[in-house]
């Protein structure tokens, strides 16, 4: 028998990630609506209370749901992340959000793709193109038109905590994408042990250096639960599935949406003005996602192999599977990171295919 590759399907693939991408494109717009709640409903001045609140209870439902705790290697990988891309994130997201007027935080963000771009050539192994290099310029002067105001000021504590916090993202994404997740666990358990260990970390930090506050109003609690349920639960949900699935720069792009929203939420409920230059850094910020997008190109889909014979047709006809192998490798295709590095390793040597008369396989 001769192993025929499964045609190529590029359209539907390009439709594919571009579904995708909006998709994942939701959980950082969520995000962007952070400073507007943080300022407007939630207690003055207590950026771990509020971290806190965010990752812990949504998390311990997501276990609750779940019932699924990591194993082996996998308790220190989760650990890891959950600091990353949870507890310490947290922490200095709403620390730039009070001590940073506006959308500045978001603009002191914009080195995050430029980390993950470093970050991506280290531990992924992608090539730095200039198009990439060309593609953060452009975001990041965007951002500047779009959130700094004349009369926006710059604290140095809020801008070094938005620094450590695009730093914390980018490693959050990168080694995400690196390590995956473990074979048989949901997305709703990889994201529920993340929020879990950033929310375990936060609280004895919270009850030891932040006093609590007196009172709380019902304001506060709309604006807790928002963040937990909205801003938390539902959003890192999309935002893990997102990485998973989309190259670890283009992922890192999506982040702008974040100022995007913060802009818009400004103009709509706190009579913040859209100027010619604000719409015109808009316009790049858009741009400059695209480029990153199209450098990224589509991955390349993967030749899959039927089965040897007829009697394993029952396997074969499983679409869904495969489907989700497809995915799989479609992910991680464009950054020169084997699929195989996401799953266990073989117990064996892997089966050789029957060589054809044509170039040999790759």
């Amino acid at each position: 028998m001769i192993l025929r590759p499964a045609p190529q399907e590029p359209a539907v693939t390009d439709r594919r990630l571009v579904r995708i991408s909006l998709l994942t494109a939701l959980a950082p717009a969520v995000w962007g609506s952070t400073y507007l709640v943080t300022t407007e409903f939630l207690p003055p001045d207590r950026p771990l209370l509020a971290s806190t609140l965010r990752a812990l209870p949504a998390g311990l439902i997501l276990l609750l749901l779940t019932r699924v705790l990591p194993r082996g290697i996998w308790w220190v990988r989760a650990t890891v992340l959950g600091v990353l891309n949870i507890g310490a994130f947290f922490y200095f997201l709403f620390l730039a959000a009070y001590h940073l007027p506006g959308g500045v935080a978001a603009l002191v963000m914009t080195v995050q793709p430029m980390i993950v771009l470093l970050l991506g050539a280290l531990l992924l192994g992608a090539r730095i193109r200039l198009l990439h290099i060309g593609a953060c310029a452009l975001a990041a002067a965007g951002v500047a038109l779009l959130v700094l105001q004349p009369q926006a000021g710059l604290d140095g504590v809020g801008v070094l905590a938005g620094l450590l916090g695009a730093v914390c993202m980018a490693s959050g994404i990168v080694l995400t994408k690196r390590w995956g997740r473990p074979e048989g666990v949901s997305l709703l358990a990889f994201t529920g042990w993340q929020l879990t260990v950033g929310g375990l970390l936060l609280l004895p930090v919270t009850l030891l250096g932040e006093p609590l506050p007196e009172r709380l109003t019902w304001t506060n609690v709309g604006g807790f639960a928002y963040l937990g349920i909205i801003g938390a639960l539902l959003a890192y949900v999309v935002w893990f599935n997102g990485i998973a699935r989309l190259p670890a720069l283009a992922a890192s792009f999506l982040s702008f949406a974040s100022p995007l929203c913060a802009t818009v939420l400004g103009y709509l409920f706190m009579g913040q003005t859209l100027g010619p230059l604000q719409l015109l850094g808009a316009a790049g910020v858009v741009g400059a996602v695209v480029l990153a997008q199209r450098g990224e190109g589509a991955p390349p889909t993967a030749p899959r192999t039927p089965p040897a014979s007829a009697a394993e047709g029952g396997r074969h006809g499983d679409d869904e599977e495969h489907e989700h192998e497809h995915g799989r490798h479609d992910a991680v295709s464009g950054l020169g990171v084997h699929p195989s590095s996401l799953t266990a390793p073989p117990t064996g040597p892997a089966p050789r295919p029957v060589p054809s008369p044509g170039p040999g396989s790759a």
